[in-house]
């Protein structure tokens, strides 16, 4: 079983999509979180924590600031593959193009 999170900033639209679309992958657990310090408000599911860092096996972070970040706050938890699927903030919560480009993009990268 793989360890798979997703990574956007406030983890409201692109990260939890991600994670519903692949909540039903076989052979993956998955989740999701937001790396801005604004996603600890209660708007955000989850604020990406040290925890989580360590807890995943592969990284699928939005965008190439979020993989900057991530590598520098979470630099001695990090172990995981880190992947930038260069996703732009523009799509609402499980928008249907969203969802497409994730189901085309992230499978090649898992098991």
């Amino acid at each position: 079983m793989k360890n798979v999170l997703f990574v956007c900033s406030q983890n409201r639209l692109r990260s939890p999509t991600a994670e519903q679309v692949f909540s039903t992958w076989p052979s993956i657990e998955v989740a999701s979180a937001g790396l801005n310090h604004d996603a600890e408000t209660p708007l955000s599911a989850t604020p990406l924590s040290a925890e989580l860092v360590e807890w995943a096996d592969i990284i699928f972070v939005m965008e190439r600031a979020h993989r900057n970040k991530l590598q520098k706050r979470f630099r001695r938890q990090l172990r995981a593959r880190v992947v930038c699927l260069n996703i732009p903030d523009d799509y609402e919560l499980m928008d249907p193009d969203l969802v497409a480009r994730l189901q085309i993009e992230v499978p090649r990268f898992l098991p």
